[in-house]
């Protein structure tokens, strides 16, 4: 019995670390506007930098915001060049892999997922997951 409740405790810790490394990633780009800097693209890996980054000159950036509740604004470019804001959803599935769900009338498509190749503060890659 000792140890049942020895191995029943470990269990448990394992799971609590483990949420939490995968929470982490998802902490980490939650609040921050992402845009992209497709300067910094290669093979199928799409780079963003957080707005705040000095961005070389460009005729628009399209990017995004993870906002806690599960709410993702993404931001395309409008035929004015100024930009549009589309919402959906975004639910974390697992370590770096996020769902993401756009409302009906959104371009580029629905639903889809990305997976992150790549984070720390000033440098995301992600790749799309079809």
């Amino acid at each position: 019995m000792k140890y049942a409740s020895l191995l029943c405790l470990l269990c448990l810790l394992f799971m609590a670390v483990t949420c939490k490394k995968s929470d982490k990633k998802a902490a980490e780009l939650v609040g921050k506007t992402w845009l992209h800097s497709f300067e910094e693209d290669e093979d199928g890996v799409w780079a963003y930098r957080p707005n705040s980054f000095d961005f070389p000159p460009s005729r628009g950036r399209t990017g995004f915001t993870l906002e806690p509740g599960g709410v993702i604004k993404r931001y395309e470019i409008a035929p004015t060049d100024g930009l549009t804001e589309e919402q959906g959803q975004w639910e974390h599935l697992e370590d770096g892999l996020f769902l993401i769900r756009m409302a009906p009338g959104s371009n580029p498509p629905l639903e889809y997922q990305l997976q992150i190749v790549s984070l720390d503060e000033d440098l995301l890659k992600v790749r799309r997951v079809e």
